[in-house]
């Protein structure tokens, strides 16, 4: 079982499915990619629900990026910075070690502490 994403004109995700395996042929076809694309005149990209390839599995509103072959979610916060490795957003300030909740606030580019009050 092999998961594929439909991208707009701008990559973006808008729809993901189950499709076949790639190495499966079926009537002829073997491209799954380019058949999936024809049918919905839509460009199709394979994605792994494991993470296998193109860093991250694609989501609804994730950005395909053709240069680092990777699917991006969408940035979080302004301030947060595209990590070209993992293809993730990172925080300008990392996450707290202390075991505790945290949210970001981006007015103060900190993490708050989540408590019984927020």
């Amino acid at each position: 079982m092999a998961h594929y994403a439909f991208l707009d004109d701008n990559n973006i995700v808008t729809e993901v499915i189950v499709g076949r395996n790639e190495d499966e042929v079926v009537d002829g076809i073997s491209d799954w990619e380019a058949h999936y694309g024809e049918l919905r005149s839509q460009r199709c990209v394979r994605t792994s629900y494991n993470n296998n390839f193109r860093k991250n599995y694609a989501g609804i509103g994730y950005t395909y990026d053709d240069a680092l072959d990777a699917f991006i979610p969408p940035q979080p916060f302004p301030s947060w910075v595209l990590n070209e490795t993992t293809c993730l957003w990172d925080a300008p300030v990392a996450y707290p070690d202390d075991g505790l909740l945290y949210n970001w606030d981006e007015a103060s580019q900190s993490w708050q502490e989540v408590t019984d009050g927020n």
